[in-house]
């Protein structure tokens, strides 16, 4: 194991952590958790929005109106999940939530 001193304080392999071939150099003890913490959420909030989306390009692939009616509400409580969370602006929730409103509607 390689040890760095870093304002008197040994860490394992310095502070450092791989992402994506570029090394990050903590400076802070603290830092390590917010560098490991920012990439956990970042994932999470990725697979969110990546799930909304699919959920929303089947909506828009639906015909039939009683199953587009039931995936509606599933589609615009994650909508509002993904706003409340700052993931998409709350006027983008807003705006895809009336557009779908408005193609079930027409089904």
């Amino acid at each position: 194991q390689v040890f760095i001193l870093v304002t008197r304080v040994r860490f394992p392999y310095g502070l450092q952590f791989l992402k994506k071939n570029i090394k990050e150099m903590a400076n802070h003890k603290s830092a390590l958790k917010r560098i490991r913490s920012n990439e956990s959420k970042r994932l999470r909030n990725k697979h969110q929005h990546k799930t909304t989306r699919n959920a929303v390009r089947d909506l828009r692939a639906s015909s039939d109106k009683k199953e587009a009616e039931g995936m509606l509400i599933k589609v615009v409580s994650m909508l509002d999940k993904l706003a409340k969370n700052n993931i998409i602006h709350k006027n983008k929730a807003s705006n895809l939530k009336s557009k779908l409103t408005k193609q079930v509607a027409t089904l």
